[in-house]
């Protein structure tokens, strides 16, 4: 890794399941750094957080009986060395700590009191360091009525690694969590940061560094990384001084004949996007409400199924939309069958998935091209009949279907089927708003017309999407997306530009000179 920068390095995004952080302490270990170098580290850096964002006060360590708990003690004896009155209470027998966690605890001079909602007494703040991100059961006992007691207290809470009760791994709670404040993580993020409900117990998520070597994501190669232009950017179709409107390619979305707004806010999401050129197929008993309302999108009406393959013949569009306010008609599922025998790019949303909730193996089956697939959690399940968390469903479901899945929501999952995974967590609350999915949807199709493979198109659609959001913030309406699109893509190719990945005019002419 060598010779990266932050700004270009996607492993600055990747995620680490509890497993994989666990072997990132092991290559450190490995290369040196003993693991109580590590942990002293790992608690200097939260005392250093709390320091940064609060006046000295009275507080209370929560510890635990692991290496969550041997962090907390590094707290303890950190915050005591700067001045604040502490307190440290311990969960089980200090004599059963081991490794590290024994050898902080006995550097801790103060007392250590039994874990007990007694203890927190007049505390003004806690730190929960009672379980980490890889607690693999519910949190009961002593551990659960501290954290109760916590929370109905209200005071400002920090969290070592996740809020003890979330799972690392998945966002979910086992038994209890009391909501942090701020949470101080390690190396790098895990998924249960930005999976609900744990991105909402975590507050502010700072990753610290702790001196674990950067080449221990070589050798873990995670698949798992939180959504941002690094991963994507130096991909992004940018126009070209050569492009015409051909090169950009042709989109051709399929309206429906009662929710007329979804396929047009698709269709102008997909325009926004730089699709050269984007037809619109109407049925003709609405073809005045679809062309009076569009002007910078081809309105083509169409009788049935033979007029939508009639438009199918010309190759030139090369990527086809369906689902929006399409109604869950057997004409549509025909039409989807029809899209995806192309075996060109193809997006599905909403209706187009829904229509084959009776016949899930016939949609499944009659993928053959790039697809990608934007359900929201009910038309997933009409789908999928897959448990688990969000992410395993979501990886389960593009393997299935050999799609990639877009499984939306506030913590919105990318799944590619070879196993590769993205979190998106930039979305405003303000985006559950009608239309706003299929200003998305269109968003991905304007990118796979201009050749982005869909997995990335499908990344930057969302990250795009939730900065359009908070461009816009509260009061927000589907079409205040497509309004703000503009300024937001000018931000995106000024970080390209600041990042190298955007190329100027001069440079591409003199590289592509004989």
């Amino acid at each position: 890794m060598a010779g990266r920068s932050p700004a270009s390095d996607p492993d600055t995004l990747a995620l680490l399941s509890p497993e994989e952080m666990s072997r990132a302490d092991a290559f450190a270990v490995a290369s040196g750094r003993g693991t109580d170098v590590l942990m002293a580290a790992a608690g200097e850096a939260v005392a250093a957080a709390i320091v940064a964002r609060w006046s000295p006060r009275k507080t209370l360590v929560a510890c635990g009986p692991g290496n969550n708990g041997g962090d907390g003690f590094v707290v303890a004896r950190s915050l005591r060395e700067a001045g604040w009155p502490v307190r440290a209470a311990l969960a089980g027998e200090r004599a059963s700590l081991k490794g590290a966690a024994a050898h902080h605890a006995a550097r801790w001079t103060g007392a250590i009191a039994a874990l007990s909602p007694t203890e927190i007494g007049d505390a003004e703040l806690a730190v929960d360091a009672i379980f980490g991100a890889g607690l693999a059961r519910p949190v009961t006992g002593a551990a659960a009525e501290m954290l109760t007691a916590v929370a109905a207290r209200g005071i400002p809470v920090v969290a070592i690694d996740v809020p003890s009760g979330v799972d690392g791994a998945t966002g979910a709670v086992r038994g209890v969590a009391a909501a942090a404040d701020l949470t101080v993580t390690f190396f790098r993020k895990k998924p249960g940061h930005l999976l609900l409900p744990g991105r909402r117990l975590c507050g502010a998520t700072v990753v610290a560094d702790i001196g674990i070597p950067a080449a221990a994501l070589d050798e873990i190669a995670p698949a798992t990384h939180e959504n941002g232009p690094v991963l994507w950017l130096d991909r992004y179709p940018w126009p070209k001084l050569e492009d015409h409107k051909y090169r950009r390619g042709h989109a051709l979305v399929a309206g429906g004949e009662h929710m007329t707004g979804a396929a047009r806010l698709a269709a102008r999401a997909a325009g926004r996007m730089g699709a050269g050129l984007v037809t619109l197929a109407a049925p003709h008993a609405v073809w005045p409400v679809y062309a009076g309302a569009l002007t910078s999108v081809i309105v083509r009406g169409i009788g049935g199924i033979e007029d939508f393959r009639a438009l199918l013949d010309d190759v030139r569009r090369n990527v086809i939309l369906l689902g929006p306010g399409g109604g869950t008609t057997l004409a549509l599922r025909e039409t989807v069958l029809a899209a995806l025998a192309t075996r060109r790019a193809v997006v599905l949303d909403a209706d187009a998935l829904t229509v084959f909730s009776d016949a899930p193996a016939a949609l499944l089956g009659a993928i053959a091209g790039p697809t990608v697939l934007t359900p929201h959690e009910g038309e997933f399940a009409r789908i999928f009949s897959l448990t688990g968390d969000k992410l395993a469903r979501a990886r389960a479901a593009a393997a299935a279907s050999r799609a990639v899945v877009v499984l939306k929501g506030p913590d919105t999952v990318i799944a590619a089927p070879d196993g590769r995974a993205i979190v998106n967590a930039n979305a405003p609350a303000d985006l559950a708003s009608g239309g706003t999915g299929d200003v998305l949807a269109g968003m991905i199709t304007g990118l796979l017309a201009q050749g982005m493979d869909a997995f990335a198109a499908a990344a930057a659609a969302v990250w795009l999407h939730g900065e359009a959001g908070q461009a816009v913030g509260p009061g927000l309406v589907a079409e205040d997306l497509l309004a703000v699109l503009p300024g937001v893509l000018r931000g995106l190719k000024g970080l390209a530009a600041e990042s190298g990945l955007l190329a100027t005019v001069t440079d591409r002419l003199y590289r592509e000179s004989p």
